[in-house]
């Protein structure tokens, strides 16, 4: 879209993900958003230029490293803070992110200059630029909800503590369910753990994150069936990738080389051996 001779462009979405409504990307220079008031939390950071709106009688900018959380049913503009415009990223959040008493404490403090938070929300936007990434996502989400929470409050984050017997039952429910995967709402309710809990006990206990170990053991079923001779587009449907493209992505992560090259390396072997 065009507008008065500069670009302005929109992109959204709604992810597989639980909590997330919407995923919404933007360019604006000339646009100007009116008064209005959205039914879900409003999570955004501005990747160049700024953004100034108001917000119960009260001025607000985001800019930088800074967040903005926007609670539902308050009414807000919005629009460019100089001529330049910008462009944002923004996810929009269920009502039920944050309970109703958590509304005040938004009004009162809708941006916060945190690195961490920042860096948090960046990383989840890349993800959920990605299809087959949604236990990633999740698990992503559901950090950023208790820095928010703990910055609303103005508390420190707890420190993570030592649960091996939480992220033993955890790895054994990823083991068992591999190719299916199993979502972070799902696993929490059988392992009876707060998610965030349980991300941070996985991690302490094995050095990596529960969506990088389902990853990783994905891609060790997919490597016998490639040396079987398995097509990658079947492999990755057999082994629980998104299809042939997520499969790649990570094998080439893990191993340094396509699901093609491997095979390929086993077929040259094979040739050797015979002569």
């Amino acid at each position: 879209m065009v507008v008065g001779g500069t670009v302005e462009r929109v992109k959204a979405w709604q992810p597989r993900v639980p909590g997330i409504v919407e995923v919404f990307h933007a360019r604006f220079v000339g646009h100007v958003y009116p008064m209005h008031a959205h039914n879900s939390w409003t999570l955004l950071i501005v990747d160049d230029g700024a953004v100034r709106y108001d917000l119960d009688r009260h001025e607000h900018g985001v800019l930088g490293s800074t967040v903005s959380l926007l609670p539902p049913h308050v009414p807000h503009n919005g629009q460019a803070a100089t001529a330049h415009g910008f462009r944002k990223r923004v996810l929009y959040l269920d009502d039920a992110y944050f309970s109703e008493a958590m509304i005040g404490c938004a009004v009162d403090t809708p941006t916060f200059t945190d690195p961490l938070l920042h860096r948090r929300v960046r990383q989840l936007h890349t993800t959920l630029t990605h299809v087959g990434e949604e236990l990633d996502a999740s698990s992503r989400l559901a950090l950023i909800h208790d820095r928010l929470r703990d910055l609303l409050h103005g508390t420190d984050p707890a420190p993570a503590r030592a649960d091996p017997r939480l992220a033993h039952g955890l790895r054994d429910l990823l083991d068992s369910r591999t190719p299916e995967g199993i979502s972070l709402t799902e696993a929490a309710a059988v392992l009876h753990a707060d998610p965030t809990h349980l991300i941070r006990a996985f991690s302490r206990e094995f050095g990596m994150p529960p969506h990088r170990y389902l990853i990783s053991r994905r891609v060790d079923l997919a490597r016998p069936l490639l040396l079987g001779g398995m097509p990658a587009r079947d492999v990755a449907a057999t082994t629980g990738f998104h299809d042939q493209p997520h499969l790649i992505r990570h094998f080439k992560r893990i191993l340094g080389m396509t699901p093609g090259q491997y095979a390929r390396g086993a077929d040259g072997f094979r040739v050797r051996t015979d002569r």
